[in-house]
């Protein structure tokens, strides 16, 4: 019975220190990045995923309108490719 028991303690064990290591981190990762696109705004500067910089000037449900560039070019993205907001990017460093 007690090497039963401690052939099942040592899998728990690993799965537990999986969970608290990497899977959770994940998590508050992931709603923190979900928490900040639903939280865009027009006229809050951005950079997406790809590196473009530019600023919100339309937010259609899951699409976005932004300016890049000198010339104000137009370019319409996906709400899922904003990187971050250049604001909470400077407060970071």
């Amino acid at each position: 019975m007690p090497q039963q028991l401690t052939s099942l303690i040592i899998p728990l064990g690993f799965l537990a220190i999986f969970y608290f290591l990497i899977i959770r981190p994940q998590q508050k990762k992931d709603k923190k990045i979900k928490e900040m696109r639903s939280s865009l705004a027009v006229g809050d500067e951005i950079v997406t995923i790809g590196g473009l910089y530019g600023k919100i000037i339309k937010i259609k449900d899951e699409v976005i309108t932004i300016e890049v560039g000198s010339d104000k070019t137009k370019l319409v993205i996906a709400k899922w490719a904003v990187g971050n907001t250049v604001s909470s990017q400077k407060e970071e460093l």
